[in-house]
């Protein structure tokens, strides 16, 4: 499954269009970036709702395609989405909220009921 395939399977709006569709090599669920920078894996998806410019650092540090934002959260600020487009860095936003998006990817990228 592709950035956009999941994007389109979870329904979530693209902010952040400047990137390469890669395939997701799976997931990780964290606020605390210390966190995802310590147990996230390449090439995955960071499900989150933190929605600042700390995060694509941090997405750019461990090599993450995509942030995945939950519950319609908005921007804190302007320079979250440039610093995502400088860094190839996918930025979407569902209205679901962390587990739920969680188990949606979890199933999809392993083959579960959604698929």
């Amino acid at each position: 499954m592709t950035i956009r395939e999941a994007a389109a399977m979870l329904g979530a709006e693209i902010l952040q269009t400047e990137f390469e569709d890669a395939p997701l090599s799976g997931a990780y669920t964290s606020d605390l970036l210390s966190d995802v920078m310590a147990n996230a894996k390449e090439g995955g998806a960071l499900i989150t709702i933190q929605a600042h410019k700390n995060t694509v650092a941090v997405a750019t540090l461990v090599n993450i395609g995509v942030i995945i934002l939950c519950n319609n959260r908005p921007l804190q600020d302007d320079d979250m989405l440039a610093a995502a487009k400088d860094e190839g860095i996918a930025v979407i936003r569902t209205k679901d909220n962390q587990y739920t998006v969680s188990g949606k990817l979890w199933a999809a990228l392993n083959g579960g009921p959604n698929g």
